[in-house]
């Protein structure tokens, strides 16, 4: 992978006073280095998909593990169920990493957008001063106006036989008016103590490369690693009363009362069966 600075395509790198440019350069020197995870990190201006621009790579042998790119703006992003997910240049953070989890059973690597989730949170925490929480399964929610709102998401794909490329979008400094929906919401809204995008990734990425490590080692078990009780702690789905939209119009009613091992959201249903779930829209019926 060739590094670019987003300025390269964009000339002056403060053309938005309000919405600065990555730096490029300096997020390389602060999380590229040898025996981390991090192994190369890109910049770009303007793209459709990072997840379908590094998956690609991935699968032509041109990106090593701990590839990351980010881009500016993303003019064809997806999130779950082939959703679109749009915003303004440069008001978010829109990058893909990609992973080669070797020493964990595939069976395991469904845990992977949790502990992504987990570690966004962690990251936007430390760095921004916010409190988020997680909805199952990779929705990252803020609180704008006493109301829920979603600020981020993730997006898991296979890269190959042996990989695994992991999208992340966050709202980092959207308008009100430039919300897509009345349900979206962003770090600014919910009074973020900073903003600073470089901060941010670099506190993302830092936390990611921190969880991975502790559950690659741990051989992908989620509970000896402490990810399956820490992601149940910010996990905002458990104890609501919630429906889930499951493939085939199926739907599910009941109470959110666990992450198994799996990472499949438990569902307690009036008929007294608890129902793991482990694919489909959640829909939260009772407020937190």
């Amino acid at each position: 992978m060739t590094p670019r600075d987003a300025a390269d395509d964009n000339g002056s790198r403060w053309s938005d006073l309000d919405r600065p440019p990555l730096n490029a350069a300096a997020l390389r020197r602060g999380l590229v280095r040898e025996g981390g995870l991090w192994t190369g990190l890109e910049v770009t201006r303007r793209t459709g998909s990072t997840n379908n621009d590094l998956v690609a790579r991935a699968v032509a042998g041109e990106a090593a593990e701990g590839a990351v790119l980010v881009a500016e703006e993303q003019t064809a992003a997806r999130g779950r169920l082939d959703r679109r997910w749009t915003a303004p240049p440069r008001s978010g953070l829109f990058f893909s990493v990609l992973l080669r989890p070797a020493q964990v059973p595939v069976s395991r690597w469904g845990w992977l957008p949790l502990l992504t989730g987990v570690a966004v949170a962690t990251g936007l925490s430390r760095a921004a001063g916010v409190d988020t929480a997680l909805k199952w399964p990779n929705d990252l929610l803020v609180t704008v106006g006493g109301e829920e709102r979603k600020a981020g998401g993730i997006l898991a794909e296979r890269a190959g036989e042996d990989g695994v490329v992991i999208g992340v979008g966050i709202n980092v400094t959207l308008r009100a008016e430039e919300l897509p929906v009345p349900q979206a919401g962003s770090l600014a809204l919910a009074g973020a103590v900073g903003t600073d995008r470089d901060p941010l990734l670099r506190a993302v990425l830092r936390a990611l490369e921190d969880w991975y490590g502790r559950w690659r080692t741990a051989g992908g078990d989620p509970a000896a690693c402490g990810l399956q009780e820490t992601y149940a702690a910010g996990c905002a789905t458990l104890g609501r009363s919630v429906r889930a939209i499951l493939p085939g119009e199926r739907e599910i009613v009941g109470e959110a009362v666990a992450v198994d091992g799996d990472g499949r959201l438990v569902i307690a249903t009036q008929e007294g069966v608890q129902e793991p779930v482990g694919a489909g829209d959640i829909v939260h019926l009772r407020p937190a």
